[in-house]
């Protein structure tokens, strides 16, 4: 009799343990279930490759045997940038699939179709590709962290440095016309302030159109001297290419999404994007700086095993990596609590955490009152064949 007992007791104790809670979807004693969205396809499919590495990522996680004692089991679906697609995934993701949570969902206009309908599942979205400053308001999404440095608050930083380095001259802005570039134009007027009618022109674009030559060449006619890119890499590419070819002397600056050699400057040829700027987190793969450094060793050597053969200056894979290393962290500081719940609460403890792939200086640190992870980047100039640094590391929340 005493034996049953204990084993009654064991039993309930084992039912009433976090990773087994009947409301808690996809998580077993062998592994836990997450999904993500990305555009593997379509307009947008450069930056797809984030899920690439992220998923190369995740395979190594589980080679070495998975986390507390449990696999990933990371099911990822391709939007194509589209955002009907994206609702049908991340239903599916949740309602069939049975995911725990999200992570690292990719694509601005996705997130914002399906962002409400996570929070009414009551499913947290976490280190979400995305920089869209709507994002990072925590009243309004309670369940989602962000895994870029705000548009905004990147924005801001472009706009002082133009102010100080070309203060009487007139600014251009190409824009996604979506809520990715709508950001970098509303820190520009937020921090211009009055002036930015008289200093600012601004052009859009659809992700639909099949390139953006004509805004190029129209905004060249207003005689501004810099050039604000805030977009996707295919069309950065697009606009860098068209303002060498039409003689467009400008200073080029280009948005973190975009800011790949692999992705956007090599497209747009390496000879025309000399001297394009862009801020970063990261160290760069093809930087001789980092030739002997010991995280970029690892990354290359996870490439060649992982992802052979693939673009190694394409920063998009880099990004996917590092999310990697934010996820298995997480899961780390979640022990054997896997309940969505804890898995939010320690995406918003990380302490001072360094990822070793991003610029010394550089560290994570996430709270209840702020969505962002990144919220630090430095400056650096495109050479020709490498990227230098030109300022100091930045804290985009004080921009």
């Amino acid at each position: 009799m005493l034996a049953k007992w204990k084993s009654l007791t064991a039993l309930a104790l084992l039912l009433s343990s976090p990773a087994f809670a009947a409301d808690e979807p996809g998580v077993t004693a062998t592994e836990i279930k997450i999904g993500g969205v990305y555009p593997f396809s379509g307009p947008a499919s450069s930056i797809g490759l984030v899920g690439k590495g992220l998923i190369a990522y995740i395979q190594s996680i589980n080679d070495r045997g998975g986390i507390n004692g449990r696999k990933i089991n990371y099911i990822a679906y391709d939007d194509a940038y589209s955002p009907p697609k994206a609702v049908e995934h991340v239903r599916k993701l949740v309602e069939s699939d049975e995911v725990a949570f999200m992570f690292g969902q990719l694509g601005t206009p996705g997130l914002s179709a399906t962002t409400k309908y996570l929070r009414s599942k009551g499913v947290p979205s976490i280190a979400i590709i995305s920089g869209s400053s709507k994002f990072t308001d925590v009243a309004s999404y309670p369940l989602t962290t962000t895994g870029l440095v705000s548009y905004d608050t990147e924005g801001k930083i472009y706009a002082k440095y133009l102010t100080k380095t070309l203060p009487n001259a007139k600014y251009a802005i190409l824009y996604q016309n979506d809520d990715l570039g709508k950001d970098y134009v509303n820190a520009f007027k937020a921090f211009l302030g009055k002036d930015y009618d008289r200093k600012v022109v601004s052009a859009s674009y659809e992700v639909t159109e099949p390139t953006v030559d004509s805004q190029i060449t129209t905004l060249k006619s207003s005689g501004a001297e810099a050039l604000m890119i805030a977009g996707t890499p295919k069309f950065a590419a697009q606009a860098i290419r068209q303002a060498s070819v039409i003689g467009w002397k400008a200073t080029v600056i280009i948005n973190f999404p975009s800011g790949s050699v692999g992705g956007t400057l090599a497209p747009a040829g390496l000879d025309k994007s000399v001297g394009v700027i862009v801020g970063t987190i990261n160290k760069d793969v093809v930087d001789p700086n980092w030739k002997d450094d010991p995280a970029m060793q690892t990354y290359r050597a996870f490439l060649d095993k992982y992802l052979p053969g693939v673009d190694i200056t394409n920063g998009s894979y880099l990004t996917g990596y590092q999310q990697g290393i934010l996820l298995e962290q997480i899961l780390k500081q979640c022990g054997n609590d896997l309940s969505r719940k804890n898995v939010l609460a320690q995406a918003k403890n990380l302490r001072d955490f360094v990822v070793p792939t991003a610029l010394p200086g550089i560290k994570v640190n996430t709270s209840e009152t702020e969505n962002m992870i990144w919220t630090q980047m430095r400056l650096q100039r495109w050479t020709g064949s490498t990227w230098e640094a030109f300022s100091e590391v930045l804290d985009a929340r004080s921009e």
